[in-house]
C-alpha cells in the first residue's frame, strides 16, 4: 500500500505528532507497505532524515511560537505534487490543521481515501493562550475532519469530544509505546543518588513546559518534606517555572535511553495538564513501573485505572495533586503495586499491535471506497 503521511509538525523527538507519524511509517515500512512522510523542513536539513524509515519529503515551515524547537508547516503546492507523484493509495493526516487541510483538499482533487488522526486539542489551547477562539477552533477542525473517510480517535474523551461537535465517521484508535526501552530495570541508583542525596522522593514531570501543561501545579508538591521535584522538558515556561518552582530539578529537554532511564528511576510521575487527547508521557511512565497521578480529564481517563495503577485527581487542583502525591509518599508498597499493574496494563500496547489496528482501519476504508461508501461517496 503507498500512503503518504502529512505530519502538521516536527522534530519527532519533542512533538508526539511527528513522532506518532514516524512511529506509523516505521511499522509499515516493516511490512512491506511504501509510506512516504511530508513534514515541515528543519534547521538540521537533509542528513535528519538519514536515519527515517521511509523517504521525507521537507515543506517550508516556521518556528512555533514561544517553542522555536518545534517547526510548523506551511501550505504549498508541493504536498499536491508530493501525493501524485507517489501514486498514494491513502493520505493519512496526522493532527490537520493547516499543512493537513491542504492534503485534504489534494486527497479530495485526486479522489484518495484520506484518514485524519486528530491529535491536538487546539480548542483547548485557543482558551489557554487567548481565553477566546474555542468555536473557532472547532470550526476549523471539523471542516477538516469531516472531509476525512475516517477520523481516528486517540482515546475515548476526545472521541466524545469529536462527536460532540459534529464530526462524523469517529473511531478509536490509541498510540503505542516502545515498552522494550521504558522499563522498570532502567532504574539507576546512582542517577537517584545524585537527584536525591537525601533520600528524598522522587516526583517527576515530562514534557513541554507551556502554559496549558499547568506545571506550576506541582509547586505545593514540591513543599512536602521528603520530596523532590524533577522537570525533564523545555518551552516557554521553563523561566517562570523555574521561579515557582525553586526546589526542584530541571534537567532540560531529554531523550531516548537516557529519557528511560529516568522515568524508571522516579517513584511517582505527575501529569499536570488538562488538554491531553493522549498523553504518551503517562503510558511511558506505566511502561517504566511507575505510579502514575494525572489529571482525570481526557486521554489519561484512559490510560490510568483510579486505585490500581494509579490516581486520578480533578484538573487543576493543586491540593488534590499534593494530597495524592503524599498518600504515595508514605506508602512503598502501594507504589510498587500501582508500579506493576501499569506495567502490566501496557505490556500489549506495542506499536506493532497499535500498527495492526492502523492497518485495518486503512482496509475498511479503501473497502468502504471501492464498494461506494466512502466520503466522497457520501
Amino acid at each position: 500500500m503507498r500512503v503518504v503521511i502529512v505530519s502538521e509538525s516536527f522534530p519527532p523527538d519533542i512533538n508526539g505528532v511527528a513522532h506518532c507519524a514516524l512511529q506509523t511509517a516505521r511499522y509499515l515500512a516493516a511490512r512491506g507497505h511504501d509510506p512516504l512522510v511530508v513534514a515541515p523542513a528543519t534547521p538540521a536539513g537533509p542528513e535528519a532524515d538519514a536515519a527515517a524509515p521511509c523517504p521525507v519529503v521537507r515543506v517550508p515551515s516556521l518556528p512555533l511560537p514561544g517553542y522555536p524547537q518545534v517547526r510548523v508547516a506551511l501550505p504549498g503546492r508541493r504536498l499536491a505534487q508530493t501525493v501524485a507523484a507517489h501514486r498514494a493509495e491513502l493520505v493519512h493526516l496526522a493532527s490537520p490543521f493547516v499543512l493537513g487541510m491542504r492534503g485534504m483538499a489534494a486527497a479530495t482533487r485526486q479522489r484518495v481515501p484520506a484518514v485524519a488522526v486528530y491529535q491536538t486539542d487546539l480548542a483547548g489551547y485557543a482558551r489557554t493562550y487567548v481565553g477566546a477562539g474555542e468555536g473557532a477552533a472547532w470550526r476549523r477542525i471539523r471542516s477538516v475532519h469531516a472531509a476525512a473517510d475516517r477520523t481516528l480517535a486517540p482515546s475515548t474523551a476526545a472521541q466524545r469530544d469529536l462527536e460532540a461537535h459534529g464530526v462524523p465517521r469517529v473511531r478509536l484508535w490509541p498510540r503505542g509505546v516502545d515498552a522494550v526501552r521504558f522499563r522498570p530495570e532502567r532504574r539507576c541508583e546512582l542517577l537517584r543518588a545524585d537527584l536525591a542525596p537525601r533520600g528524598e522522593l522522587l516526583v517527576g514531570y515530562v514534557g513541554r513546559l507551556a502554559p496549558e501543561k499547568h506545571v506550576e501545579l506541582l509547586a505545593r508538591v514540591s513543599g512536602l518534606e521528603g520530596v523532590r521535584v524533577v522537570v525533564v522538558g523545555d518551552g516557554p515556561s521553563e523561566a517562570s517555572l523555574r521561579g515557582a518552582l525553586p526546589d526542584a530539578v530541571f534537567l532540560g529537554r531529554r531523550t531516548g535511553d537516557e529519557l528511560a532511564r529516568i522515568f524508571a528511576s522516579l517513584d511517582v510521575f505527575a501529569h499536570t495538564g488538562p488538554h491531553e487527547t493522549f498523553c504518551q508521557t503517562v503510558q511511558e511512565a506505566m511502561a517504566s513501573g511507575v505510579p502514575v497521578i494525572a489529571p482525570a480529564a481526557g486521554g489519561p481517563l484512559d490510560l490510568v485505572a483510579h486505585g490500581r495503577t494509579g490516581l486520578l485527581v480533578p484538573p487543576g487542583d493543586a491540593e488534590a495533586l499534593r494530597d495524592a502525591v503524599w498518600a504515595l509518599a508514605g506508602d512503598p508498597g502501594l507504589r510498587s503495586a500501582y508500579g506493576s499493574a501499569g506495567r502490566a496494563a501496557v505490556a500489549g500496547r506495542s506499536w506493532e499491535a497499535v500498527g495492526d489496528l492502523l492497518v485495518e482501519h486503512y482496509a475498511d476504508v479503501l473497502h468502504a471506497r471501492s464498494a461506494g461508501t466512502g466520503a466522497v461517496a457520501a
